[in-house]
């Protein structure tokens, strides 16, 4: 099967980049804008976009499922705009969906996540379709592996994991 792509959105795109790109089946990442309305998107000027991060993943290796639910995982999906000290439209958690597929997973998730009582609220995350995505400048890719003791609010945490599903399901 060939590569899938995800484009998500949590909070500060240098956490999230760190920690997703060390899974297993994850080909490829790199941070940037999307969900917005500035072309040409910037760190200085990114309107409404949220920092994001695309995801290039095996999804014979890591499923979107399991992807979302690491992402669920290291972010909180239950706060407007913030994540951490981080606040802001730029901030916030969105699901960038590339077909139908991967919406009804989302979705699902996401229903799996509120029904589960372990996440400290209802979930806020959008879920809409992707749109443009503008890589950030060469500063912000790979942040973290260049700056080991940089900025991050994101870290997985034990308690916000899902039940495993049966097979069957």
């Amino acid at each position: 099967m060939s590569n899938e792509r995800a484009v998500l959105a949590g909070g500060c795109f240098w956490g999230m980049q760190d920690l997703i790109r060390k899974m297993d089946g994850v080909k490829s990442t790199r941070v940037g804008y999307s969900g917005g309305d500035v072309p040409n998107a910037t760190y200085r000027n990114h309107g409404t976009h949220a920092e994001a991060i695309e995801v290039i993943f095996n999804p014979d290796v890591l499923s979107y499922r399991q992807l979302l639910e690491f992402f669920f995982q290291i972010h909180d999906p239950t706060t407007v705009n913030r994540q951490g000290n981080d606040v802001g439209m730029s901030y916030r958690s969105a699901i960038y969906y590339e077909n139908d597929d991967q919406k009804a997973v989302a979705l699902d998730t996401i229903a799996d996540v509120e029904a589960s009582g372990l996440w400290p609220g209802k979930v806020v995350t959008e879920v809409e379709p992707v749109g443009d995505f503008w890589e950030a400048e060469p500063e912000h890719q790979d942040y973290l592996e260049r700056i080991p003791n940089g900025y991050t609010c994101h870290f997985p945490r034990a308690d916000w994991v899902l039940p495993k599903r049966d097979a069957a399901e």
